[in-house]
C-alpha cells in the first residue's frame, strides 16, 4: 500500500486547477492559477498562487488519517481528495433581486422617450454596498464611444458594426440621460462615464435590505446596428433591448459594471411591470403578458371603439433576465394554443419574403415545443 500511495504521490502531486478562490481573510478575489501541493510525508495540504504560499492545511480536515487506514484503492482516495478541494473552493450562492416599475411615454417622430423608472432593489449578498452601477447601454451607439472606437481599430471587426457608429449623425445616435436618482427618498450623487452610472450612496446597503431607487431619465433610440434600435433591416420601426437604465449585477466576485464594447449582458433577474405610451397606430409586442388587452385590441383583444392618439401598454413579465418589447404599425399579429393551453403570439411584417415562412412557423414552434417538453420537460 505504501509503494502505491508513494507512486500515487509522485504522479499527482502537483494538481492545478483554473478556478477562484475566496478566503475570508482577503478583501477581493484571488484571480489566479491555484496550485495544490499534497505533501505525503507531512500530511499537508499547501495552497499556493504563482507568487507565495497562501494557505497551509492539516489534510486531517479532509479525513486523511481515516481514509489511508480504511481504502484499498487510490483512485478512491484521490477522487475524495479532488472532491473535497473542490466542495471547500465553491463561493458562497446568492442572487440579488430586482422588481422594476416604468412608465415610458415615447415620440415616434423623434425616436425619444421620457422615462420613469422605480427600482425595487433587495441585496441578498452578505455584503454592505457603497455603491451602485448602472448600464446604459444607447451610450455605446455614438461617435467615439468604447465600442466604436474598438471597431475601428481591431482587424476583425464586428460586421454588423464597422465603421457605422462612427459615421452616426446626432439624430441617430443613441443615449440615455438620468435627470435624477433617489434612493429611499434622498437624492444621490453619480456620475456617467460611458455606457456606465455610478452611484455614490449617501447610506449603504445592508445585507438582506430592500431599497427604492426612483430615476427620471431620457433616451434617444439609434439606427439599430447590433441587438436593439430603430429601422433594422428586416424594416422594423422599433427592436428594443437593453433599452432602460439597467442595475449592474452584484455577485461572489463583486460588481459587473463592464462598459458595453461587446457582449456584456450579465444581469439580475426580476419582474417587470412597464407602461408604454405610444401613437396609437404602432402595434407592440414585448416580454411577458399584455394586462390592458381590452384596451389594445390589435389581435390581442377585440377591438376597442375609438383609440386617441396614443395608447398606453401595460406588460407584465416576471422573473426575466430583459424586458424586451418591439413596435410596428405594419405588424401582423397571429395567435396559436397547443393543447396544453399556451398561447402563442407571433407578429412580423408580412411581405413576399416573409409571407410563406411565417405562416408555417406556428406549426413549427407546436412541434418544437412537444420535442422539448418530451425531452427535458
Amino acid at each position: 500500500m505504501a509503494i502505491k500511495m508513494s507512486l500515487v504521490v509522485k504522479l499527482f502531486s502537483i494538481i492545478i486547477y483554473f478556478f477562484q478562490l475566496k478566503f475570508t481573510e482577503f478583501n477581493a478575489p484571488l484571480k489566479h492559477i491555484i496550485v495544490l501541493i499534497f505533501n505525503y510525508e507531512s500530511s499537508e495540504l499547501l495552497i499556493m498562487d504563482q507568487n507565495s504560499l497562501i494557505f497551509r492545511l492539516n489534510t486531517q480536515l479532509f479525513n486523511f488519517i481515516i481514509l489511508k487506514s480504511m481504502l484499498k484503492h487510490t483512485s478512491l482516495l484521490i477522487f475524495i481528495f479532488l472532491f473535497n478541494v473542490v466542495l471547500i473552493a465553491q463561493p458562497d450562492r446568492w442572487q440579488q433581486a430586482a422588481e422594476y416599475r416604468m412608465d415610458i411615454d415615447f415620440d415616434v417622430n423623434t425616436h425619444r422617450f421620457q422615462g420613469n423608472q422605480v427600482l425595487n432593489y433587495t441585496n441578498n449578498s452578505p455584503d454592505k454596498l457603497n455603491k451602485v452601477f448602472y448600464h446604459l447601454y444607447f451610450n455605446a451607439f455614438q461617435p467615439g464611444s468604447m465600442m466604436d472606437i474598438k471597431s475601428l481599430n481591431i482587424s476583425d471587426p464586428d460586421r454588423r458594426v464597422g465603421d457605422r457608429i462612427s459615421k452616426l449623425n446626432e439624430d441617430e445616435i443613441g443615449y440615455q440621460k438620468v435627470n435624477s436618482l433617489k434612493m429611499d427618498g434622498k437624492n444621490q450623487s453619480f456620475e456617467i462615464v460611458g455606457t456606465i452610472l455610478e452611484v455614490t450612496l449617501s447610506n449603504p446597503i445592508q445585507p438582506g435590505q430592500t431599497v427604492v431607487f426612483e430615476m427620471e431619465f431620457e433616451a434617444q433610440v439609434p439606427i439599430q446596428i447590433r441587438r436593439s434600435g430603430r429601422n433594422n433591416k428586416e424594416g422594423i420601426s422599433y427592436s428594443m433591448t437593453q433599452w432602460y437604465p439597467k442595475m449592474c449585477e452584484y455577485d461572489y466576485q463583486g460588481w459587473h459594471a463592464n462598459p458595453y464594447v461587446g457582449r456584456e449582458f450579465y444581469g439580475i433577474w426580476g419582474n417587470f411591470t412597464v407602461n408604454i405610451t405610444i401613437d396609437s397606430k404602432y402595434i407592440l409586442g414585448g416580454s411577458g403578458y399584455i394586462k390592458n388587452k381590452a384596451e389594445v385590441g390589435y389581435g390581442y383583444a377585440p377591438e376597442p371603439k375609438t383609440r386617441g392618439d396614443k395608447l398606453r401598454w401595460t406588460f407584465y413579465a416576471p422573473n426575466v433576465h430583459d424586458f424586451f418589447w418591439a413596435a410596428d404599425p405594419d405588424y401582423k399579429h397571429v395567435e396559436y394554443k397547443r393543447k396544453d393551453g399556451l398561447l402563442m403570439h407571433f407578429l412580423y411584417e408580412e411581405n413576399e419574403d416573409t409571407k410563406e415562412n411565417w405562416a408555417l412557423l406556428p406549426k413549427i414552434m407546436d412541434e418544437a415545443f412537444d420535442f422539448i417538453n418530451e425531452r427535458y420537460g
